[in-house]
């Protein structure tokens, strides 16, 4: 599982340029069953992405594809990590 954690390097107006590019972008990845949630920060600063992808690897090689990061306005950092306990019905997001 992988978490990414964007920081935007813009001003939010020029974010906002690229926001349908992005938001495209994930709905590609959720109908593949990749992404599992997204969303901004509170305040909008940048934002979260979590995903199961089949490697480190792959999740970085997708997450240069972000017009976000394409485009130079946000950076990611990424946390790899094996989920160990969670809700009833998470294990749907979880690939074997």
């Amino acid at each position: 599982m992988f978490a990414f954690h964007s920081i935007y390097l813009k001003p939010i107006e020029e974010v906002d340029l690229y926001l349908p590019a992005h938001r495209a972008f994930l709905k590609e990845l959720y109908d593949k069953g990749i992404t599992i949630c997204s969303g901004p920060q509170v305040p909008r600063t940048g934002g979260f992405i979590l995903m199961n992808a089949a490697s480190r690897e792959e999740a970085l090689k997708l997450m240069k594809s972000d017009p976000y990061v394409i485009q130079g306005v946000a950076e990611y950092s990424l946390i790899e990590f094996e989920p160990r306990s969670f809700a009833k019905g998470f294990e749907e997001f979880m690939k074997p």
